[in-house]
């Protein structure tokens, strides 16, 4: 190519850009979108997610404040950054906002259209959350379970305690799994999944992290819902997959119940459902029964597994935050005791940590997206298009220096006044949700993410493995629809309490 044809390609090259530009910039003044990065035609701002969408993301909102609109191919996306927000989209405009954008890979098997988490509000999505409220998540429910998840947080303790013995190191994220999945089926089923090392375990924690990466990775089929039919990346059909294994289980284990009808009855959830069924299949069929305790291990395996695991591993990179909790536990629940859900509440140390971890590393870093169910409403003065997708980025607002003192520190002492909690209420730390779409599994999250800490902390110290400075830990994050450790957490128990 000569030097004149080079100018000339560099000029209209040049041209095109300044004309895409000028009508990217007149297009978001005339429709009063929220500000936003440039938009390339087709792709949109998909080059602007990076490998971990939270963080650049995070990064755009310096420049463009706390709500900014991006297009993602086709879909028009507005991002939340700020508590203030945040209350206007889950709050103020709580009904307006609270469809849900499904992904292609949840529609596998037709799960999104019997799924609580992602089913419009109406009549089907009122009925699943009153029985989750009442049947299922209830205090007076998971009391009645609560001796079940006691029997598996003392097999923790019997596995950390051998491995302290021989000097096993301990994968903290893997032993976190394993006992949240069974504390899960046991609370649901009455039954044990997995034991620690074995293959079922390393099985089923395959099945789950497969799910969740199918629901998390980015999806050209959503960006591009044309190209739904065609499923290019092959996401939504190994979804589907991972579904047909979750339910091959559920199947196995109701066909069970549903035999044993008549004999001891259990004090597990599943139970309470069968019983609904039972007396009305139009209130709740075998189906959906199959599709809630999906969603149910959907919200609750990983994202209880990561909470304990980063939070162990902020502990080990502050050893006095450490010793601070060790020595809380031991003089609340006393020296040779062991910790039981009850003592929760009295541990108000134990409350901060995990507060502290959820905001510095909430489970997921964006909420489920939600959906503009009309055209015209407002946040900021901005309109907002029906349809456009709502992001909450609650990593970003946990992570806000002008909402948090030195943001980036972990910190518990923060939380000991008791004034900010997790629970719906205060949107400058909404790990799972808040409005009408709060995830409905908050009850049982706030007694399995402490009871597995504090039994971890209570019973156990610990030291790094390799001896590695607390510093060095590393704290890299694996994006996805629960945000893991890049390296997972390997640690050395030195000493039984």
């Amino acid at each position: 190519m000569d030097f004149p044809t080079f100018l000339l390609v560099i000029f209209s090259a040049l041209l095109i850009y300044s004309i895409v530009q000028i009508y990217n910039y007149r297009a978001r003044k005339w429709s009063k979108l929220p500000p936003g990065p440039f938009q390339f035609p087709i792709i949109g701002n998909i080059l602007e997610l990076g490998r971990n969408p939270h963080r650049s993301l995070a990064e755009l909102s310096r420049k463009y404040g706390p709500v900014i609109s991006l297009k993602l191919g086709r879909i028009t996306t507005i991002v939340i950054f700020s508590p203030e927000t945040a209350k206007i989209v889950l709050q103020k405009h709580d009904l307006e906002f609270s469809s849900r954008t499904v992904p292609s890979s949840g529609g596998a098997l037709g799960h999104g259209g019997y799924s609580v988490a992602w089913l419009p509000v109406g009549d089907q999505w009122r009925k699943l959350r009153r029985i989750c409220r009442e049947r299922i998540f209830s205090a007076s429910k998971l009391d009645l379970s609560q001796g079940l998840r006691r029997e598996e947080v003392r097999k923790l303790r019997r596995h950390v305690a051998e491995c302290c013995e021989t000097g096993r190191v301990v994968d903290i994220g893997d032993a976190a799994f394993t006992t949240s999945l069974n504390l899960m089926s046991a609370t649901l089923f009455s039954t044990e999944f997995a034991r620690f090392g074995s293959d079922s375990s390393a099985e089923m924690k395959g099945v789950m992290r497969g799910v969740m990466r199918c629901l998390g990775e980015p999806n050209l089929a959503d960006y591009f819902p044309v190209l739904k039919w065609a499923d290019p990346q092959g996401i939504t059909r190994r979804a589907r997959v991972y579904f047909e294994k979750m339910f091959a289980i559920f199947d196995g284990i109701i066909d069970e119940k549903l035999k044993s009808r008549g004999g001891i009855e259990r004090d597990d959830l599943l139970e309470a459902l069968i019983e609904i069924n039972r007396r009305d299949e139009a209130e709740l069929s075998i189906n959906d029964i199959k599709h809630l305790l999906l969603d149910i291990f959907l919200a609750g395996m990983d994202t209880t597994a990561a909470t304990v695991e980063w939070a162990m591993t902020e502990l080990l990179r502050n050893p006095r935050k450490m010793s601070k909790l060790r020595d809380e536990i031991r003089d609340i629940v006393g020296e040779n005791k062991r910790m039981e859900e009850s003592d929760i509440q009295r541990l108000p140390y134990l409350q901060a940590v995990v507060k502290e971890s959820l905001r510095l590393h909430p489970p997921g870093p964006f909420l489920i997206p939600h959906k503009a169910e009309a055209a015209g409403l407002e946040i900021n003065g901005y309109k907002i298009p029906k349809n456009a997708q709502i992001l909450v980025n609650v990593w970003a607002i946990g992570r806000d220096s002008a909402v948090w003192p030195e943001a980036d520190s972990f910190s518990p002492e923060r939380f000991l006044d008791g004034q900010i909690d997790f629970k719906g209420k205060d949107f400058e730390l909404i790990p799972f949700g808040s409005g009408r779409r709060i995830c409905p599994g908050l009850p049982l999250a706030c007694r399995m993410v402490p009871f597995i800490l504090g039994t971890l902390v209570g019973d156990f110290g610990w030291e790094i493995e390799n001896s590695m400075k607390p510093e060095d830990l590393d704290v890299n994050e694996k994006f996805g629809m629960v945000m893991q450790k890049e390296i997972p957490l390997m640690a050395v128990p030195i000493t039984k309490l």
